[in-house]
């Protein structure tokens, strides 16, 4: 098994969802006692017929200072949260995806802003986003706010959908720490109604046997949630158990949520949900941050 380096990893480029990341994960790793670590990927090639930064020489060294500014402002941010804080900066020339994917090889968790400039530009949009959260080796923080990055809240629980499959599990064990450790309630949310359903019976069985469905799911989230709340008996639990659409309802909650965290993949209501409309809609639409949490290696 990997040995974690008690480290979070944050993604910076100088935009102000750069910032609201830089401020989320020095309070994660002040919380924690852990080591902040700083990255700004710089772009090796310009507009211009892709001439190399080395090639280009004035400006390999503007880009540089910038990247450089960058660092420090973001370090002088970090510190204003905790001025113990132990932090560390690095600037590689590596784009944002494989840059940010080796280093979630054996850190604690990455943090990423919603949007951004500079190496990290339009690193949650489409295909990016995809490649950062799917391939990545530990938990990745989008960073979203009520009105946009810079607005990312700091208040109400902590919501977490819940589907029952082993990697959910996982997504269960991060939020009943992120609830422990912030002291807010946890509210469990389980879809045990989706498309999947409708294309697997027809709609009279369907209906008759909605209440069996309905008992059954209703089991899956006690059992999911049964040790935890042991382990974590100061964490005030709300199981919340819909009929409607996952996306739908982690949308609905992330406007009074201060952090959603789901898993990378699941069964059920939550199926393939990296690669489909609900992490699409969580990481382009929700109203605070998203906690994605993959298994690593072994687990």
């Amino acid at each position: 098994m990997t040995v974690r380096d008690p480290t979070i990893v944050v993604g910076v480029d100088g935009s102000a969802g750069s910032d609201q990341a830089v401020l989320w994960a020095a309070n994660l790793a002040a919380r924690r006692k852990l080591a902040l670590h700083v990255v700004h990927g710089m772009r090796l090639t310009t507009p211009q017929h892709g001439i190399t930064m080395v090639e280009n020489g004035e400006t390999f060294d503007a880009a540089t200072e910038n990247g450089e500014r960058i660092l420090r402002d973001a370090t002088r941010l970090a510190r204003r949260v905790d001025e113990t804080l132990t932090v560390t900066t690095d600037m590689p020339t590596e784009p944002p995806v494989p840059l940010l994917t080796d280093l979630s090889r054996t850190v604690r968790m990455v943090v990423v802003g919603h949007t951004g400039d500079g190496g990290f530009t339009g690193m949650l949009v489409g295909s990016t986003a995809a490649a950062v959260v799917s391939h990545a080796h530990c938990p990745v923080l989008v960073i979203r706010g009520r009105f946009g990055p810079a607005g990312a809240p700091e208040d109400g629980p902590v919501v977490v959908g819940v589907d029952g499959s082993p990697v959910s599990e996982h997504a269960v064990a991060a939020a009943f720490d992120e609830a422990s450790v912030r002291g807010v309630p946890l509210v469990a949310v389980h879809a045990w109604s989706d498309d999947t359903y409708a294309g697997m019976h027809r709609t009279n069985r369907y209906l008759a046997e909605w209440d069996l469905i309905e008992a059954g799911e209703q089991q899956v989230l006690a059992e999911r949630l049964a040790g935890w709340q042991e382990k974590y008996p100061g964490v005030d639990v709300r199981r919340e158990l819909v009929h409607d659409l996952p996306r739908h309802i982690l949308l609905e909650w992330s406007a009074a949520a201060q952090l959603v965290v789901v898993g990378s993949r699941g069964r059920g209501g939550f199926r393939g949900m990296l690669l489909g409309s609900t992490s699409q809609a969580l990481v382009q639409h929700a109203q605070c941050p998203v906690l994605v949490v993959r298994p690593r290696p072994g687990e």
